[in-house]
């Protein structure tokens, strides 16, 4: 890292954070917590100053070559620096036609070019490519909320990511492998571990700290003259690879193809990759049922398929648990009592609210393979998967 990144890097996991910390507590104090205007205008001159004058200079030292790791997290310390400004509306998209950070989008831009991801922070750059410095971590404050927030959504990130590790080797073994068990029960693990972290940001995480101090820095911003939606918790391919290898979505489903178009320049390269080729491979499910079409009903599939049928059994009891719980507690219902000049604000991932939980419960039913007449679901299939392994058992 050139003396220049490591200068900023040192910027924003200090004097940053301060700065936002002291504009959060001026928020916090209001009525309307919500509003940011005419609110510590003297600390968002600061914060615009400094920023500002790191990147000018990193932005006339150019690419510096220095590989991925580092181009990637300097485009994050930028993209923390734009979202903050975001956040305190020293820029807001609806009143641009092009960013005033210029200087950062072109630094952004051109790092995002570069290395193939999106020209703003990602969720990587707080979750799992967020290196600590002494025991801490950067993220946006030193409040209690963002710090529980950020350390059970990384959990529940590489919790995912272990299960789709396993769920990917299955394809290389064959379902009938005997090894297929084991690696189904480290599925299993690992979505019980993601259920867990997700039940403790249920029981701890503050709703109103969430709601006006942590989500507003996730908001969609300018980069240039795009408008880029908001960081968002699913942004890896994990939590894909298990849809596509489980066979409860598909790739070629309009719906589902269009939120993985969507998301692939907010993943890291590998993670793209990764979900390319899992695009493009068969899915368990169908392996399971064709097995039992062909009569291979042997010893190892009531084992196997039974395994398999607690595994999609978890997967939709994380997505329940996300969309029932989560999303209703910390978005839904704050959104209830915002003031209506702030309700075309809400969401990080663009669409208006009611929208975005429109999507959301789709998308959850899919993955709980719930019965419903409207979209395709994997219901039907899953009976007749429990009609096999029960028709094989009393055999």
């Amino acid at each position: 890292m050139s003396t220049l990144s490591t200068e900023f890097d040192q910027w924003i996991r200090h004097d940053f954070v301060q700065l936002n910390d002291q504009l959060e507590a001026l928020y916090w104090q209001q009525d309307d917590k919500a509003n940011v205007v005419a609110v510590g205008e003297d600390i968002k001159q600061t914060l615009t100053t400094q920023g500002n004058a790191f990147i000018i200079k990193l932005l006339a030292e150019g690419n510096t070559d220095e590989g991925f790791e580092n181009a990637f997290d300097l485009l994050g310390n930028v993209g923390l620096f734009m979202a903050a400004c975001r956040r305190h509306e020293i820029t807001e998209p609806s009143r641009e036609v092009i960013s005033p950070l210029q200087e950062a989008s072109a630094l952004a831009m051109h790092i995002g070019a570069s290395i193939g991801v999106t020209p703003r922070f990602a969720t990587a750059h707080l979750t799992t490519h967020n290196k600590a410095v002494n025991g801490v971590y950067k993220r946006f404050t030193n409040l209690h909320a963002e710090k529980l927030f950020i350390d059970y959504n990384t959990r529940g990130i590489l919790a995912y990511k272990r299960a789709a590790e396993s769920l990917i080797k299955i394809h290389s073994l064959g379902i009938s492998h005997p090894m297929t068990p084991i690696l189904l029960t480290e599925v299993k693990r690992a979505l019980l571990d993601v259920i867990e972290s997700n039940q403790i940001l249920y029981t701890e995480l503050d709703t109103d700290a969430f709601f006006y101090q942590v989500r507003p820095y996730y908001k969609p911003y300018r980069v240039g003259k795009e408008i880029y939606r908001g960081a968002n918790a699913g942004d890896f391919a994990g939590i894909n690879v298990i849809d596509l290898m489980l066979g409860l979505c598909q790739a070629n489903d309009v719906h589902y193809g269009q939120m993985l178009v969507d998301k692939f320049l907010y993943m890291m390269p590998e993670d793209q990759a990764t979900l390319r080729e899992c695009m493009r491979l068969p899915n368990l499910f169908d392996a399971l049922l064709t097995e039992a079409e062909n009569g291979h009903t042997g010893s190892w599939f009531e084992e196997t398929a039974t395994l398999f049928m607690q595994v999609c059994k978890l997967h939709g009891d994380t997505a329940i648990q996300h969309h029932n719980q989560l999303v209703s507690k910390y978005i839904a219902h704050p959104s209830q009592r915002l003031a209506q000049q702030h309700m075309d604000k809400v969401t990080a991932s663009g669409p208006p609210l009611p929208v975005l939980l429109k999507q959301l419960e789709t998308l959850r039913d899919k993955r709980a393979a719930a019965n419903r007449e409207d979209i395709y679901t994997r219901y039907q299939d899953l009976q007749i998967l429990r009609q096999r392994v029960k028709g094989g058992a009393s055999q």
